[in-house]
């Protein structure tokens, strides 16, 4: 018996098996707290975040042509920035009202990581016109369809869309070889010719 793992060997009185039951019974445990830790994170983000949300003017009470952008820290709403440029968005057009209520709900679950698609959400834009809202999501990597198609049906779930909620998925390097972005004329003229969603 030169070492403790000799004697491992040699005890043959089952005291080991023991021990791994007991090591497996506290590594369960350090996992669970560890579940719980991360639960109450999110929720302490969340409280912090609506005691500044809750000073804010929603977008339903903005009049006119106004965005509102919820980014990651590090990430600019640009679909330039190195997170974004290989992304997209899903982008929902609501009838007028109901902006408020599908951003706060959107916001909420990002902040309590509801998607559950780990880094790859991105932010949030809202964009209030005149005509209707667009509500958009941004996320990492467009090319990965099972993450984009989790996103959409989270965001179906979520935004408590009707079945029939007319969505659209758009990579950033499409918007940006649009011709929309020549001016404000071109942009009317594409938005007069978009089909309109009405949710309920």
């Amino acid at each position: 018996m030169n070492n403790k793992f000799d004697a491992l060997k040699d005890d043959d009185s089952g005291d080991h098996e023991q021990n791994e039951e007991n090591s497996a019974q506290k590594d369960g445990e350090k996992e669970k707290a560890e579940r719980e830790k991360g639960q109450g994170s999110s929720k302490r983000k969340v409280e912090q975040f609506w005691r500044f949300y809750s000073h804010m003017v929603r977008p339903g009470d903005l009049t006119g042509h106004s965005d509102f952008h919820l980014f990651k820290e590090g990430i600019k709403p640009m679909w330039e920035d190195d997170a974004n440029k290989n992304g997209g968005k899903w982008i929902i057009r609501l009838r007028k009202g109901l902006a408020s209520r599908c951003w706060e709900n959107l916001i909420l679950a990002m902040l309590g990581e509801q998607f559950m698609v780990g880094e790859e959400i991105c932010g949030a834009v809202v964009s209030v016109r005149f005509q209707e809202d667009i509500i958009s999501i941004w996320n990492k990597t467009a090319s990965d369809q099972a993450t984009t198609a989790r996103i959409r049906d989270t965001l179906r779930r979520v935004l408590n869309l009707p079945p029939n909620t007319i969505m659209e998925y758009k990579t950033h390097t499409d918007s940006i070889k649009m011709p929309g972005r020549l001016g404000p004329q071109r942009l009317l003229f594409q938005s007069l010719w978009k089909p309109r969603l009405n949710v309920p």
